[in-house]
């Protein structure tokens, strides 16, 4: 039988309260007496390791590699997030729907890695009312709202990331521009005359070769939770700020269970590698026009790792409607739904037309 999930709490040794990560820092905080506690360094070296792609498919990982988790998952988008074990009843961070915890646990292939929050929840926030105040008719009530609204949420959300040796084939074809000096008739000052002109041409050539490239570090989002249109817009990302796993940056924060398979996110990233090997085959058929035909690619030396991305994130109920904002923990980049104010656009279209008749009048008054 699998063991329980894991429970992991981090006592202030001052007052005993529950200490929390302090984003930006390498430090635990406790924001009953304001101690503070460092923590633990972790060998990078030792810690962020690549795992074999094949043995995970044919679920042949050490035990070590994988564990429980308990999850809720939102009836609504579908979101798993982690909770401990005090929390029976919540709402999710993803969509705003109340939910009732599951106390239940599923096991799935352990983080390697995270990058930690650098940005805290006040200069989230306001980079996100920021945005919002940037967009032509938001309604100022949502900003308002979420100005003066509950905290954003902290939540890292899964990632997979993918190593790969790839040796490609290709067959194709380049293409060399050249010009040749042809005879036109044309009509000048009403008369038919005879002119040189320069036409661009294609010469074809057959082309055949072989690239290769390696892979490191292939991104792809482990959770269906959000609009992809919202976590790409989130990128880039700093990698080398991953720190090897440690439950301490967790303390206070949320994480998601990822929901994309192993093996589903492994044909995104394919996708991925195709596109740049694509690039590839034509920079090495060059030419002023690169034809590919065919391209034949052997994949070897898979590797993967889950590693967790930090995000901040809102989900409010505004006159029955949830807006859902993602701020990117790390940079501060923000991605959001598109509030519109039927007020503010009705007053744009009336002062438009206003403006229209002002000019009409006169240009009338002066015709």
């Amino acid at each position: 039988m699998d063991a329980a999930p894991i429970e992991h709490k981090f006592p202030c040794n001052t007052c005993g309260s529950d200490m929390r990560f302090e984003p930006g820092t390498d430090q635990l905080l406790c924001e009953h007496c304001g101690a503070v506690d460092p923590i633990g360094a972790v060998t990078k070296a030792s810690a962020i390791k690549e795992l074999d792609f094949k043995q995970a498919l044919r679920e042949e990982l050490p035990k070590s590699e994988t564990a429980q988790i308990r999850t809720i998952t939102c009836e609504n988008c579908g979101a798993h997030v982690e909770f401990d074990a005090k929390t029976h009843a919540s709402e999710c961070p993803f969509c705003a729907t109340p939910v009732v915890t599951d106390t239940g646990a599923e096991r799935q292939i352990k983080p390697r890695a995270l990058v930690p929050f650098a940005l805290s929840e006040p200069n989230a926030r306001r980079q996100m009312t920021d945005w919002l105040g940037s967009l032509w008719f938001a309604p100022n009530g949502l900003q308002e709202y979420a100005r003066k609204g509950r905290a954003m949420q902290g939540i890292y959300v899964p990632y997979w990331t993918y190593d790969a040796d790839t040796k490609s084939r290709y067959s194709g074809a380049r293409g060399d521009y050249y010009y040749v000096t042809e005879q036109v008739r044309v009509q000048r000052d009403g008369k038919s005359v005879v002119e040189n002109r320069q036409v661009r041409k294609t010469r074809w050539t057959p082309a055949r070769g072989r690239v290769a490239r390696f892979f490191d570090d292939v991104l792809v989002l482990g959770s269906r939770s959000l609009p992809k249109s919202y976590t790409d817009a989130l990128a880039p990302w700093d990698l080398s700020a991953l720190e090897p796993y440690n439950p301490q940056y967790l303390a206070g924060l949320r994480a998601e269970g990822y929901t994309v398979p192993l093996d589903d996110g492994f044909d995104e990233a394919r996708d991925v590698m195709d596109r740049m090997i694509l690039r590839d085959v034509k920079f090495d058929i060059g030419g002023d026009v690169p034809q590919v035909n065919h391209i034949d690619t052997d994949v070897s030396d898979v590797t993967f790792k889950h590693i967790l991305l930090p995000v901040w994130m809102a989900a409010y109920k505004y006159r029955g409607t949830t807006y859902r904002f993602v701020v990117n923990g790390q940079t501060g980049a923000v991605r959001g739904e598109r509030p519109y104010s039927k007020v503010k656009i009705a007053i744009a279209v009336i002062a438009g037309l206003i403006v229209a008749g002002i000019i009409g009048g006169l240009i009338a008054a002066n015709g």
